[in-house]
């Protein structure tokens, strides 16, 4: 059986159980498709939805009072998306995809289910939220701390680090669908002040731009350079509820009573 696309990131950490698995899947039944540059959900509007990425890339985004935007994160395959909003009934960014994508919706109470059913899920899921509003946290320090160049380097870096877990990309060669004005938007950059760091990135030998691929030479050596820390390649998972709770039989039970 095809490996869910969240499943597939899950098990990047833990040996998933038969249950836990199966659970995955049944968030993954209504899919949507979405062209390159549409809107899915606009900041302050009502939601009760999540999006599990199948394919492609979004962001999630912010305007500001100068009518300027900051993407807060991307969003890539195994992704679930809008958990920002998932404390309001309204959403606290605007969704919007990088390039043509699928996605897998599904509604909030649905997606609480799993936290009764699946606890050890449901912890792990909170775990790799975590660990990702850390790296956004790096990241938006070094918007006000560092140069162009180190804001530059240190986005390519955490966009590597995440394919690495997500897609299981191998080397450092990776696509990168963005315009300059969306990294900019991602680092505090005008396209002006992005192009030149990505040129100054260029000439040290560590970076390699063909068209719309990046290449790192040296990851070990920009990532010393720029002070980065790698918050997705690991995460404890010592402290996880263990497997075969009471939560995992009485989803065994509806599982069965659905097919019935």
């Amino acid at each position: 059986m095809i490996e869910s696309p969240l499943e597939a990131r899950l098990s990047q950490y833990v040996a998933l159980t038969f249950a836990e698995r199966d659970a995955l899947r049944w968030l993954e039944r209504r899919e949507r498709s979405v062209a390159s540059g549409e809107v899915l959900i606009e900041e302050g509007a009502a939601t009760d939805q999540l999006f599990i990425v199948a394919s492609g890339w979004l962001h999630g985004s912010v305007r500001l009072k100068d009518g300027g935007r900051q993407i807060l994160r991307f969003y890539f395959v195994g992704d679930v998306t809008t958990t920002f909003s998932i404390a309001w009934g309204r959403s606290a960014a605007t969704l919007q995809a990088v390039s043509p994508a699928t996605l897998y919706q599904i509604p909030k109470d649905v997606f609480g289910r799993l936290f009764r059913s699946q606890p050890r899920l449901g912890a792990l899921l909170y775990a790799v939220a975590a660990s990702e509003q850390v790296a956004m946290a790096d990241r938006l320090t070094s918007i006000g701390r560092t140069d162009g160049f180190t804001r530059i380097a240190t986005l390519l870096l955490d966009i590597r680090s995440r394919l690495r877990v997500i897609d299981g990309l191998e080397g450092s060669t990776f696509e990168l669908p963005l315009t300059q004005q969306d990294l900019g938007d991602a680092v505090g950059l005008t396209k002006t002040h992005v192009n030149r760091s990505l040129k100054a990135l260029e000439e040290t030998g560590l970076v390699e731009r063909t068209g719309r691929l990046i290449r790192i030479n040296d990851v070990s050596r920009l990532a010393k350079l720029v002070d980065f820390k790698d918050r997705h390649g690991e995460i404890a998972t010592d402290w996880l509820p263990p497997v075969g709770s009471k939560g995992d039989m009485d989803h065994s039970i509806v599982r069965i009573e659905e097919h019935m």
